[in-house]
């Protein structure tokens, strides 16, 4: 009898614990999905910017505004998105490099540039002030992609 509960309880926590690895698992694929989608709303707020910069279109605020509105809104948890166990996922593929854990400092400095050069984005109200500030903002997400991502295959 005791042999038998022993067995049931050997089982039972063999399957809490493969079932707490499979959320696991689940969650860090689910915040690398959430870093990619952070990614590609930067990706698509830069087809508004790139070009109002090269004067192919004008100036246009209301644009820029729902552009870095879409960026914050798919960004807003970037700061949890970067524990040492999210560096590969399950099923999600990263470009994420291992420098972004073995230099988070360096990493918190580039994500802190490119939120102030989006900060200067979004407070520009007219051609001159957002070519300035596209600038800093074109530059912070070249710094952070040249150190922290890998290339594309």
């Amino acid at each position: 009898m005791i042999s038998r509960i022993s067995t049931i309880f050997t089982v039972a926590t063999l399957g809490l614990c493969l079932t707490a690895s499979v959320s696991l698992a689940g969650a860090i694929d689910d915040i690398i999905v959430k870093r990619q989608a952070c990614m590609k709303a930067n990706g698509a707020s830069m087809g508004v910017f790139v070009p109002m910069m090269q004067g192919a279109k004008p100036f246009d605020a209301a644009a820029v505004a729902t552009s870095v509105a879409s960026v914050e809104a798919a960004c807003a948890d970037w700061a949890k998105w970067w524990a040492p166990d999210t560096m590969k996922g399950e099923m999600a593929k990263t470009k994420a490099k291992p420098e972004i854990w073995s230099d988070a400092a360096g990493f918190e400095k580039a994500g802190a540039a490119y939120y102030t050069a989006l900060g200067e984005v979004k407070a520009a109200k007219d051609d001159a002030a957002f070519k300035a500030a596209f600038g800093h903002f074109g530059g912070s997400c070249k710094g952070c992609h040249t150190v922290y991502r890998a290339a594309d295959e």
